[in-house]
């Protein structure tokens, strides 16, 4: 199986340790990966946005890139969703149907792909809370909504308790949104950091010591939220603790 892997334009400019874990977790798993190095963005922001019609270039570039590939995985849910369930801007060529249908998100390639069953250099001694982003909680359902009254299930949270010596802290509203939604961040900033704020001192007052999350994104705004309110958390992308990061 050979796998291309895709790091967000994101995670490439403003936490590229996330993307360099991914990468080397993935090589550890035994897996063949290659980086194609003229990739940019899967157009999700212009989706998001109402401008549909101009994420068509980055799609097509993003579909040239990938098609060759057997699996397509990328450390963000958001990313995930917008190929597999929004990739319109384009013709629904094969190829194209070959990237939707082969693009995963990081957590569930290894969960459900991979079926991952130990990280045995993985050792993580600090109390974690985890922020599941909406786009996996309620587009790719890598754990189950409160809201539904489902059977509890977490995809994360069964990869993450392979690690040793981690511990783990519930916040009082654990599926709520953290306020970033891409560009509701700036058109509705007010409620966005309201949101941001309040939870990350949700996550902090469950005893959390970190914030760990699929998702660079909801990290980049709750951080900056915790950051300007005084919220003495850190963050950290789920990639990072599986490759065998201490801190």
């Amino acid at each position: 199986m050979k796998i291309g892997l895709f790091i967000p334009c994101y995670i490439d400019a403003f936490y590229p340790e996330a993307g360099i874990a991914t990468l080397e977790l993935l090589e550890k798993l035994g897996q063949d990966v290659e980086y194609p190095l003229d990739q940019t963005c899967c157009g999700q922001p212009m989706g998001n946005s109402g401008c549909n019609s101009d994420a068509a270039a980055a799609e097509a570039l993003f579909v040239r890139n990938f098609a060759r590939y057997d699996k397509i995985v990328m450390p963000s849910g958001s990313c995930t969703h917008h190929v597999r369930d929004n990739f319109d801007a384009i013709p629904q060529t094969d190829e194209v149907r070959h990237v939707r249908e082969n693009t995963y998100e990081l957590v569930e390639f290894l969960h459900d792909v991979l079926k991952v069953d130990a990280f045995p250099w993985a050792e993580f001694n600090h109390t974690v809370g985890l922020h599941n982003s909406c786009g996996t909680l309620r587009a790719l359902r890598t754990a189950s909504m409160s809201e539904l009254g489902e059977k509890p299930f977490s995809k994360p949270m069964d990869l993450l308790s392979k690690v040793k010596g981690i511990r783990f802290v519930t916040p009082k509203r654990p599926d709520e949104c953290c306020g970033f939604g891409g560009t509701f961040s700036v058109t509705e900033e007010a409620v966005s950091a309201r949101m941001g704020v309040d939870k990350v001192r949700d996550h902090y007052q469950a005893g959390a010591e970190y914030i760990v999350s699929a998702d660079s994104s909801c990290v980049m705004h709750q951080q900056g939220c915790a950051e300007r309110a005084g919220v003495p958390i850190r963050f950290i992308h789920i990639a990072q603790i599986l490759n065998g990061a201490a801190e």
